[in-house]
């Protein structure tokens, strides 16, 4: 069971006893990769948690950009979560299909907003339902709230910021995907990216910081996964994956262990694995 945070991490337990609050928000955040078969709309249109609202990871990002759903502009973030019925005032949870995965992302960006009441459900919308707590298909009603936003700034890195992380080696910069791809001994799952990873990257798969059920582990287990994987935690911080939606889970974890001078690479490896001008590394180091 998670130890109730609303502003990183709540159990199903606690969203249970606090779903007829009425500044609380609950917010359905999947995303999956497109080789997983899965339609995140049509599921919570199939079935949600009670007063869930859809927030569409793909669509709610800057499509000036040639990247996967990129950090969007601010004016489309308040109109968008404007939309919801979502605004100042309110605690929001936001939960997905897998367990703990794209919700860190969501939970990611609206930090990067500037809102600070907002936590991930631990282990999803499958604990969720294996507890047997009410689902419906319903549509919730939704009243417009104002969100106010301040953008924090230091919670994001480009390109230029990365690279210069990586020559200076003053950042440990921590990689979410999946120790073959990490190595460069697996293909990436988009087309026309190298394989590999940023030099002097540390690898933390984000799974290998979640139990069985997907929930997230204990902070002292956190801590020492990080440490196994060589991160020198008094280092300032920097997260990657494939597309800056998994290294959200690094985020929310390095935020449960009390480490705060993270930010996230929004472009990760979309973006690095595609231009032929930056270095690569292959391996284990």
């Amino acid at each position: 069971m998670a130890q109730d945070d609303p502003k990183t991490l709540v159990s199903t337990e606690w969203l249970a006893a606090h779903m007829k609050d009425p500044d609380l928000r609950v917010l359905d955040g999947s995303w999956y990769l497109p080789d997983a078969g899965r339609d995140p709309r049509a599921e919570y249109e199939a079935g949600h948690i009670p007063g869930a609202r859809f927030f569409d990871i793909d669509e709610i990002s800057d499509h000036r950009s040639d990247l996967p759903h990129m950090a969007p502009p601010v004016e489309k973030f308040m109109s968008r979560v404007r939309a919801m019925g979502v605004g100042d005032g309110h605690q929001i949870v936001v939960y997905d299909g897998a367990g703990l995965m794209s919700a860190a992302r969501v939970w990611w960006l609206f930090r990067l907003m500037g809102h600070q009441d907002i936590a991930v459900l631990d282990g999803g919308f499958p604990k969720w339902q294996a507890e047997g707590r009410e689902v419906e298909d319903m549509a919730p009603v939704v009243r417009d709230r104002h969100m106010t936003v301040r953008v924090q700034n230091q919670l994001v890195r480009d390109v230029t910021q990365v690279s210069a992380a990586a020559k200076l080696n003053d950042h440990e910069i921590i990689d979410a995907r999946s120790a073959p791809r990490f190595r460069g001994e697996a293909a990436e799952p988009r087309q026309g990216l190298r394989s590999g990873h940023i030099p002097g990257a540390r690898n933390v798969p984000f799974n290998s910081l979640l139990r069985d059920d997907q929930t997230m582990k204990p902070v002292a287990e956190l801590r020492s996964v990080f440490e196994a994987a060589g991160v020198d935690l008094s280092k300032p911080a920097i997260t990657t994956c494939g597309s800056g939606v998994t290294a959200a889970v690094l985020s929310l974890a390095l935020e449960r262990i009390g480490k705060t001078d993270h930010s996230l690479y929004d472009g990760s490896w979309a973006e690095w694995g595609a231009f032929a001008t930056l270095p690569v590394a292959t391996g284990d180091a």
